[in-house]
């Protein structure tokens, strides 16, 4: 046995119902856990590289793991022998609909956050807080303008200063009025922002959860490689979350407790689906082979949530994440350096994805 199955047989030694609970605990409490040590001020930079490869073991799977297994199957054991698959068309129309499927309900579920948010949607940056802070400084440098240009006026007799300074006195109190208002429209939308945001980050646990379920149910290896490439890609998810709460007017302590909260999606997820395996599989004991399953095929509803997990990964790194990735500051120098961290940390990530699957026994 190689050190990578005595490393999986250790952190997987259940069931397929335990394992499913196990991997689940550990998506989900340890990088939460990890916040306590995160900055809320994090490097943007350093968060993307994080990404990146998280993106890299997402699409890893995916195209390693879970697309495979969707349209052959897993034969239980890893043999050389050669194994007999036939072919339904109708089988993998339908399982090509559950890929789809995936993929539409996360597009159906990010279009509606952006219409409910008036046009944001899930932003991993920090422009929240780099615009406040510019239009404050901007304030600031007007303000000096206005004490520069009353400083060098030409001196006048009292009465005309009087009325000078009661005018700027008004004026002075119109703006910061203005400002007072000006800044309590923002953050009244960052704060319904962050609640949007914690909603879809409980609905992605959830889907998470479904991913545990069904690839433990379907396999041992692809159960463990699908928690090992969830893992790396939640570290990421949970930081960029967590700094969306800091800059929205959550506390440290309160932030973290959101996430936490956030993590019962997960384990959610994870009962609806073992309760869908274990209905299909009690529905395939009481049938025979020649039972027809979905629209006179062979699949059964646990069948399809394997597919479904697959394009709901591929929305979740590709139109998700990967967007955010491309966008560049301008600085030529130091975008050509940033991309190719980001480029190699993606191919690290892929790397360990297919190291896990070659090495599967």
């Amino acid at each position: 046995m190689s050190l990578q199955a005595q490393a999986f047989a250790l952190l997987f030694p259940g069931t397929a119902r335990v394992n499913s609970l196990l991997a689940t605990a550990y998506i989900s409490i340890f990088p939460n856990l990890l916040l306590y040590f995160v900055p809320p001020d994090i490097n943007t930079q350093a968060l993307n590289t994080l990404v990146s490869f998280a993106v890299g073991g997402l699409l890893g799977d995916v195209f390693l793991h879970l697309l495979p297994h969707t349209f052959l199957g897993e034969s239980g054991e890893h043999t050389h022998e050669a194994v007999l698959v036939q072919v339904d068309n109708k089988k993998n129309v339908l399982l090509g609909l559950g890929i789809f499927g995936g993929f539409f309900f996360f597009f159906v579920m990010d279009k509606m956050m952006r219409v409910l948010n008036g046009g944001s949607g899930h932003d991993h940056g920090h422009s929240h807080g780099h615009s406040h802070a510019h239009s404050h400084t901007d304030k600031k440098h007007e303000d000096e303008d206005e004490g520069v240009v009353a400083s060098s006026d030409d001196d006048h007799d009292a009465p005309v200063r009087d009325g000078l300074r009661q005018r700027k006195k008004d004026t002075t109190a119109k703006k910061e009025k203005h400002e007072v208002a000006a800044a309590n429209g923002p953050s009244s939308g960052i704060k319904l922002s962050a609640y949007l945001n914690l909603l879809a980050d409980f609905t992605h646990n959830m889907t998470d959860g479904l991913a545990m379920a069904a690839s433990f149910y379907a396999s041992p290896a692809v159960g463990a490689t699908t928690a090992v490439a969830v893992f790396f890609h939640e570290i990421p998810h949970e930081v960029g979350d967590y700094a969306i709460l800091i800059q929205s007017g959550f506390s440290k302590k309160r932030a973290m407790m959101a996430q936490f909260t956030t993590a019962v999606g997960a384990f959610l997820g994870t009962i609806i689906g073992i309760l869908i395996e274990e209905a299909s599989h009690a529905v395939g004991h009481t049938h025979d082979a020649t039972t027809p399953g979905i629209l006179g095929t062979d699949l059964r509803a646990g069948d399809l949530v394997i597919p479904f997990t697959a394009g709901g990964f591929l929305y979740i790194a590709t139109v998700g994440v990967i967007p955010e990735l491309l966008e560049v500051t301008g600085k030529v120098h130091k975008d050509r350096t940033q991309a190719f961290k980001e480029f190699a940390a993606m191919l690290v990530g892929l790397g360990l994805m297919v190291t896990i699957a070659w090495n599967e026994v």
